[in-house]
């Protein structure tokens, strides 16, 4: 058999390492060209990676939670018997009957097919575009352990099948023991192994490890039974009533509230953070957790930005009653199009930066020089299960407010999800952070390097407010925004704050401002 390795590949955006989430296959493995092998988690997002090799896996080159350099070993595979050997082998099974060499596995010739997964930096094409068959035959064992092959006239054995289970690592479906004899055949019934859950999403698998929920007991409420988020969180939470009832629990007819394994990357009898764990007993260990993927790049990026950018925040009150309204008005006029308060934020944003340009702006240090972008790619700043996320809508400002709702919704909605792709979350300009849903008031954000401004938008809430010289009950919003000192000095920045404020209250000075 020939070895060959695959290396890491290039997965974009300057990207240099990956950290193994999970192998989906194990050593001794069948893979096919473009079967998934691994799971890793770059500084953007979880990538599932394809293998362009076919064969028997040998070497598997890093353990879960490694992280591994772009361009180093990933996974070694054998590829089959060349096809002379193969044939040959047909050849003398079927005119003498005997039973093939020991120790040696017979495969079908397998002609290689174009690849249609292509990963950043790099394809798996090997040219061509002729039918793959896959091997019809498989090595088994005799009473007495000698491995041979089955008689290529028999009926073909179904080969033991392997599935890559999220919750519980490879599966393989166990080869049931057959009496002595020179030739044995097996056949593996489909009911031999567990099922693999259909799961798309590597949010859902991850969520599902973290809280101890076997996927395999799910029935998916998605398309084709495809396991949802909402389905593990919801089996989630009856393992965690069950577990305070003392009681055991059923899901999918399976006992849910036991105790089950379920790989976990910290060390045994460490805690692990869950939002739905309570307050931890006393003697426990300490919590630790790895500062790996997405954390590592967040605390890298607001680390530097609070070294590099001497930042200062200024916020203004605002009484976003009139906003409601207006916001009110045009979902009424078009309810088929919905706009969003984020939306109408957005727009006032682009607002004040058409009139205030130098907070679009960054810093070339190196330059020296501060770098003015002629287009606005606005960031929304965006909670998600892996940490921030800063989505950008590229080129904001020729989006009418109606496609600013429905881009907003639509890239919040992929990045919760995990789906979005590096390129969407670099190179924003400037950014928009409605932290306000949280429930807070106000913040001193950290500007997202290398930006120059932020633009914080707290709760709104009923506050008594003067209008017109009478105290009356209104909507009101803190704004808040952190700028870089270099780029401007405290009269445009706080121009730009009064501008935001004051189409808040009084929406229709946006129309002027067009």
């Amino acid at each position: 058999m020939t070895e060959r390795t695959f290396l890491l590949p290039d997965l974009g955006e300057g990207l240099t390492e990956a950290e193994i989430v999970q192998w989906r296959v194990a050593v001794g493995d069948t893979v096919t060209v473009d079967q998934t092998v691994v799971e890793v988690e770059t500084a953007k997002a979880v990538v599932d990676v394809p293998c362009p090799y076919a064969g028997r896996v040998v070497a598997l080159h890093g353990a879960q939670g490694e992280v591994r350099p772009v361009g180093q070993p990933l996974i070694t595979v054998a590829e089959p018997i060349a096809a002379g050997v193969s044939a040959a082998a047909g050849a003398a099974g079927t005119g003498g009957g005997g039973a093939e060499p020991v120790g040696h596995a017979v495969y079908r010739e397998e002609e290689r097919a174009g690849s249609g997964n292509v990963l950043i930096g790099y394809g798996t094409g090997h040219g061509g575009s002729r039918r793959r068959r896959r091997p019809r035959l498989a090595p088994v064992s005799t009473a007495d352990g000698a491995p041979t092959t089955p008689h290529p006239q028999t009926t073909p054995p179904a080969p033991a099948s392997v599935a890559s289970d999220p919750a519980v690592g490879p599966v393989v479906a166990p080869v049931p023991a057959v009496a002595p004899g020179p030739v044995a055949t097996v056949s593996v019934p489909p009911e031999a192994g567990p099922v693999p859950a259909l799961v798309i999403s590597p949010i859902v698998r991850r969520l599902a490890r973290e809280h101890g929920v076997d996927l395999r007991a799910l029935r998916g409420s998605g398309p084709g039974g495809v396991v949802r988020r909402a389905d593990v969180e919801a089996a989630a939470r009856l393992t965690s009533d069950a577990s305070r009832a003392g009681t055991p629990t059923t899901v999918a007819g399976l006992p849910v509230g036991a105790e089950q394994p379920v790989a976990d990357p910290l060390a045994a009898g460490q805690t692990r953070q869950s939002g739905h764990a309570g307050p931890a007993p006393a003697g426990t260990q300490d919590v630790v957790i790895p500062l790996t993927g997405i954390r590592r790049t967040i605390a890298e990026k607001l680390s530097r930005s609070r070294r590099e950018i001497p930042e200062v925040t200024i916020w203004v009150d605002a009484d976003a009653t009139a906003l409601l309204e207006t916001r009110a008005a045009i979902n009424a006029a078009s309810p088929e199009r919905p706009v969003s308060i984020l939306a109408l934020l957005a727009r006032i944003c682009l607002s004040g930066l058409r009139r205030y340009p130098q907070l679009n702006a960054r810093v070339d240090t190196e330059g020296q020089r501060i770098i003015q972008s002629a287009g606005v790619h606005l960031g929304i700043a965006a909670q998600t299960d892996r940490g921030l996320v800063v989505p950008v809508l590229r080129d904001a400002e020729r989006l009418t407010t109606a496609e600013l709702a429905a881009e907003l919704a639509t890239t919040t909605a992929a990045a919760r999800a995990g789906e979005l792709p590096p390129a969407r979350l670099t190179g924003g300009t400037f950014t928009l952070n409605n932290y306000g849903v949280f429930g807070v008031d106000g913040s001193t954000p950290i500007i997202n390097h290398p930006e120059a401004a932020l633009l914080g938008v707290g709760r709104i809430v009923d506050k008594p407010w003067v209008v017109d010289g009478q105290l009356a009950v209104r909507k009101v919003t803190q704004l808040s925004l952190t700028f870089d000192h270099r780029v401007c000095d405290g009269g445009v920045a706080g121009g730009f704050l009064r501008h935001v404020a004051d189409c808040v209250e009084r929406p229709a000075l946006l129309i002027a401002a067009v």
